[in-house]
């Protein structure tokens, strides 16, 4: 497929595990490695060739914005959610007019990842089938991941659908906070709050979610502890990419 050219960063978030970093920095502006966590997300959607990226923002915005407007690649377009937080659907049903009727990155603001080799998100692009899927998800190993603990989230079959995990299951397989999605997944979708989780499930119950696994290793910062992680993360990996 043709790449998509168009991203949108979910950045509006509270980022309450990482207090008190959070209570005057906004989570996507903690500095891990000598750059503010979005610009991670960022600069790997410039690499891939996306020329517009939408950014919601709503905790502490008026910095977020500051920091944002000194970009040049990509040309960034602000989701204003000052007045409510609308969670990850939410956020991006608020801005699909600016994202149009083509298939868009996806990315968490508070996630990033160290690539090997070929960027991760031009192999999802290179992945997605438009007659087969409506959400493709980027995918991590427990084994190559920093500062995650937890019990996986999808299992993935030998075509690559996706589906949930039963109660008392495990999965090495993580969400690792970037996808393609298609706007057609939100068709009638009611304005307010929602979870990007309410459409992964519909996409399953169609056969229609999709996993890439990634190469290198995803790292995520959720407490203030997880920051040096990341940082000897990225002093171990970055060479690789």
């Amino acid at each position: 497929m043709k790449r998509p050219s168009t991203a949108m960063v979910l950045a509006a978030g509270l980022g309450k595990r990482l207090a008190p970093i959070t209570d005057t920095t906004p989570k996507p502006l903690v500095n891990v490695a000598g750059k503010p966590l979005i610009d991670w997300g960022l600069d790997a959607l410039s690499a891939a060739g996306v020329s517009r990226a939408i950014v919601n923002v709503h905790h502490l915005a008026d910095q977020l914005e500051r920091h944002l407007a000194k970009r040049r690649l990509p040309e960034i377009a602000i989701s204003d959610e000052r007045g409510e937080l609308l969670e990850s659907a939410g956020g991006i049903i608020k801005a699909l007019d600016h994202i149009g009727a083509d298939p868009f990155y996806v990315l968490n603001s508070d996630t990033f990842w160290v690539d090997e080799g070929q960027s991760n998100l031009v192999l999802l692009a290179n992945e997605w089938d438009d007659e087969r899927m409506d959400i493709l998800l980027m995918l991590a190993t427990k084994d190559h991941a920093t500062g995650y603990d937890g019990r996986g989230d999808f299992h993935i079959g030998a075509d690559g659908t996706l589906r949930r995990l039963d109660v008392g299951e495990t999965s090495p397989w993580i969400y690792a906070g970037a996808a393609i999605v298609h706007p057609r997944v939100f068709a009638d979708a009611p304005q307010g709050k929602a979870s990007l989780n309410r459409y992964f499930d519909k996409a399953i119950a169609t056969g229609r979610l999709f996993g890439m696994p990634m190469r290198g290793q995803w790292v995520t910062v959720g407490t203030p502890d997880a920051i040096g992680m990341a940082e000897e993360a990225v002093a171990r990996y970055g060479t690789h990419g």
